[in-house]
């Protein structure tokens, strides 16, 4: 029996012309009543899709129309119904984050890959790292520095020569963006029920902006990151080809 779905595709024409022929062969619902949600798309759409879908019940399977398609199952029309029943679920916890402006202004976002600051101006950023109220770290001198998952890590994290974490794994990774002092910091693996706390020295002459899935506050003074294991983001995977065996394959490639 074929199951309610929602079809979602991002507004390239590569997705919408997908989103339509599906629609054509399998029906489509709402989200709201869906019992699984397709998101047509890269990547990107797919972190929106789990965003926008976060308080529905229904799992989140990608087919990939965009670029990358790390969290994207390969795209096929005929077999779809079957694919959904046999699709395997991966569970994740997003970040949250909350940040202050120079103007006093508290801002909140939640990020399923990362939250990276990066210096916003031409000098070096200056950061002082706290984890759960001990200081760890008095003046980082660096382009950036950002706290990632283990769904993200091969993403942003893994550019910035940060650890790939198996999906499994109860840690957060603290990735430095090109460390100038210390030179030779590379980072740090963290609990996952660590909270990182980032103050931004000379925030003025040397300006900060936080990110977080495609969400950005231009200028931050300082920036708490932690887990937020309220909230469960449910992805669908072909059998043999979830989150696990994709972080492990690709540290052999």
């Amino acid at each position: 029996m074929t199951k309610k779905i929602a079809f979602l595709a991002s507004p390239a024409a590569v997705a919408q012309t997908a989103r339509a022929v599906l629609v054509g062969r399998y029906g489509n619902v709402p989200p709201a009543e869906a019992e699984v949600i397709v998101a047509l798309g890269g990547d990107g759409f797919m972190l929106q899709t789990l965003h926008a879908t976060q308080d529905l019940p229904a799992p989140v399977y990608g087919m990939n129309r965009g670029t990358i398609g790390f969290l994207m199952n390969t795209y096929s029309e005929s077999d779809l119904a079957e694919r959904l029943e046999a699709a395997e679920e991966e569970v994740i916890n997003p970040l949250s984050m909350r940040a202050m402006d120079p103007d006093g202004n508290r801002h909140k976002l939640l990020a399923i890959n990362e939250v990276s600051l990066l210096r916003a101006g031409p000098q070096a950023a200056k950061l002082r790292i706290t984890v759960d109220g001990r200081l760890r770290m008095q003046e980082l001198v660096c382009d950036g520095a950002l706290v990632s998952t283990p769904a993200g890590s091969t993403a942003y994290n893994y550019s910035a020569h940060g650890p790939i974490l198996p999906i499994g794994a109860d840690v957060l990774a603290l990735t430095a963006v090109a460390a100038f002092r210390p030179r030779r910091w590379r980072g740090a693996l963290l609990p996952k029920t660590a909270e990182v706390r980032f103050d931004v020295l000379e925030p003025d002459k040397r300006p900060v902006m936080a990110e977080g899935d495609g969400q950005s506050v231009r200028r931050v003074v300082w920036v708490e990151v932690k887990s937020d294991p309220s909230i469960r983001h449910r992805i669908l995977f072909d059998p043999g080809h979830g989150l696990e065996e994709r972080l492990i394959s690709e540290q052999f490639n």
